[in-house]
């Protein structure tokens, strides 16, 4: 199985006519994703190499039984396209955009989470989410994920690191590991989906048999994911936490990535996973190698 989206899933690309939408809405289409419509209050009528333009994601939904959607909209414009999605009856949101002002983020997502319960918001300022061989909704490149193998020993994904997203995939693709789905939930101070969102849908999801979790320097996701594992998750886990070296009090990359005084820091996140059981690596490629010998010795 996969988590939160799979090959049935119908996506309407918010920003579908800008470049950076157009490329990678494309891509995804191309992966085998549903991208079913685009949307453009000025382009409407139109098409994007064969993907109807609506006006309004309400219309989109209306014409295409769409039920998630990725944002490519400029930061400014991103408040407003995530309620426009949240009032259409979309029911997963994936925001690609990053410099989305921090109280903007703090608002939508409580708006979400009171008025809009059912719906699940991925982002801002995030790679996306990829269900090998099934969809691809961002930025994540299709090639270097491995899909899972019924009956084989399958991982599941969840960082914060873009980058680091797409070597864990490749670092697992060499190895012949396949992954359910992997999640990018983004660096952002105010994440729609957390580690702990995706650390119960993995484990809820038989064909997921390891997880693997790559955070990074502040807040206190990682240690509050930590104690989650150490209640509530069965299966095993290894890690890598990045910003071992970074100094406090300064911004390293992501806008959530700041550590103040003792507060965040890389060696009380890896201390708080080691003692829920977790395996953590040093480094990426050691995160993955000690995938492998989990998956070895289910």
């Amino acid at each position: 199985m996969s988590i939160f989206i799979d090959e049935t899933t119908k996506v309407v690309y918010q920003g579908l006519t800008g470049s950076q939408g157009r490329y990678y809405g494309l891509l995804n289409r191309d992966y085998g994703t549903q991208v079913v419509a685009g949307t453009s209050p000025k382009k409407a009528g139109t098409d994007v190499d064969g993907i109807p333009i609506f006006a309004t994601v309400g219309d989109a939904v209306a014409a295409t039984g769409a039920t998630a959607s990725c944002i490519f909209i400029p930061a400014p414009g991103v408040k407003g396209a995530v309620m426009e999605a949240a009032e259409a009856g979309i029911e997963f949101i994936v925001v690609i955009t990053e410099g989305v002002p921090a109280h903007d983020e703090a608002w939508f997502f409580n708006k979400l989470k009171r008025d809009f319960p059912g719906v699940q918001l991925l982002g801002p300022n995030c790679p996306g989410i990829i269900s090998p061989g099934k969809a691809n909704i961002g930025i994540t490149a299709g090639h270097i994920a491995k899909p899972a193998v019924p009956g084989e020993k399958n991982v599941g994904i969840v960082s914060r690191s873009g980058t680091l997203t797409y070597q864990a995939l490749y670092e697992l693709q060499q190895q012949g590991i396949g992954v359910t789905t992997c999640v990018g939930i983004g660096g952002d101070p105010v994440p729609g989906t957390t580690f702990i969102d995706c650390l119960s849908a993995f484990e809820a999801d038989p064909e997921t048999h390891a997880i693997m979790m790559i955070g990074e320097i502040g807040g206190s996701a990682e240690e509050e994911a930590a104690e989650f594992i150490k209640s509530s998750v069965s299966k095993p886990v290894s890690s890598y936490i990045a910003g071992v070296t970074a100094p406090a009090g300064k911004k390293m990359g992501h806008a959530g990535a700041i550590v103040s005084g003792n507060a965040g820091t890389a060696q009380g996140k890896m201390d708080a996973l080691r003692a829920a059981g977790v395996k953590v690596g040093l480094n990426p490629t050691e995160a993955g190698e000690l995938m492998v010998e989990i998956i070895q010795g289910l």
